[in-house]
């Protein structure tokens, strides 16, 4: 498992029966977890210091509990990336810090290549990968479904002073979009995806990840540039194997482009303890043109 263990501004401070307790800056948020079985908790006095709790209800969906005054929005700060954080409905911030490991991987890739990059972000939400590949000056394509997420990305960008690099927004159903960039003849260098378990695209387009993932990374891999740098598939969806993704790279894209491939979980450490949140798993190519570091 890769762990997202860099983070000076966000930790895990304790995990117990279906919740987790977060700090994000100076905000002490309890949001629920389904990995989180176990009843004991390790440190029961921080438990006290909550600003706002996620409550899921037996109807499906759930609301925040605000026990302390806090600020409806705030920044926090990943090595020199800046992104907002809020709470929002069905228990998100904004952000899921486990990704750091992908961005840093991403950023090394980037930097290492020693050539323009350019980068097609898919399911993109608010944008994280999106500025860990702008602070690395590669140009980005980014498309999501949700016109909020996409002007949340907007400002991740600008707060972390990045709004003079090349970056496209794009409002869209991704699989329309790609489709698109394949009539048009437009190509990538590298290509990230994050898709949900299921969703529904700009129009009304379903989306069910295990009935779609594999069409559209065949489909991404046409618009691979002659010489890619890297692949990465993310996923949340439960019952999927991080192997399953690598099978699918393996034959799509590793079939056209010989290279190297990577799978498996990554995670949160909590703090002052040997427990670790598993987050969600990862399968990546990458081409053999520069050793990665992460």
């Amino acid at each position: 498992m890769k762990l997202a263990n860099q983070w000076k501004e966000y930790k895990i401070l304790d995990m117990a029966d279906g919740q987790k307790l977060e700090k994000w800056g100076e905000v002490i948020l309890a949001r629920p977890d389904p990995q989180i079985i176990w009843k004991e908790k390790s440190f029961p006095n921080k438990w006290k210091e909550i600003n706002a709790i996620y409550h899921r209800s037996k109807m499906g969906g759930g609301s925040w509990e605000f026990q302390k005054k806090m600020p409806k929005s705030w920044k926090i700060h990943y090595k020199n990336l800046t992104f907002h954080i809020k709470p929002m409905g069905f228990k998100h911030t904004g952000l899921f810090p486990e990704q750091a490991v992908n961005w840093d991987w991403m950023i090394d890739k980037i930097k290492s290549a020693k050539r323009d990059i350019k980068v097609l972000n898919l399911f993109a939400y608010t944008g994280g990968a999106t500025v860990a590949c702008l602070s690395a000056n590669a140009s980005v394509c980014h498309v999501d479904s949700s016109k909020g997420m996409i002007q949340w990305a907007k400002e991740n960008v600008i707060a972390s002073g990045l709004q003079d690099r090349t970056v496209r927004f794009i409002i869209d159903d991704v699989v329309k979009f790609v489709s698109r960039e394949i009539r048009r003849g437009n190509q990538y260098d590298a290509i990230i995806m994050d898709p949900p378990s299921y969703g529904r695209g700009a129009k009304g387009e379903v989306w069910q990840f295990e009935q779609n993932i594999y069409e559209l990374v065949e489909l991404c891999s046409q618009v691979l540039s002659k010489n890619p740098l890297f692949f990465l598939i993310n996923s949340y969806t439960t019952g999927i194997s991080s192997t399953v993704l690598q099978n699918i790279l393996n034959i799509t894209i590793n079939k056209k482009q010989k290279g190297k491939l990577e799978c498996g979980e990554i995670g949160l450490p909590m703090e002052n303890a040997k427990l670790v949140l598993p987050c969600g798993i990862y399968s990546r190519w990458e081409n053999n043109e520069t050793k990665c570091k992460i």
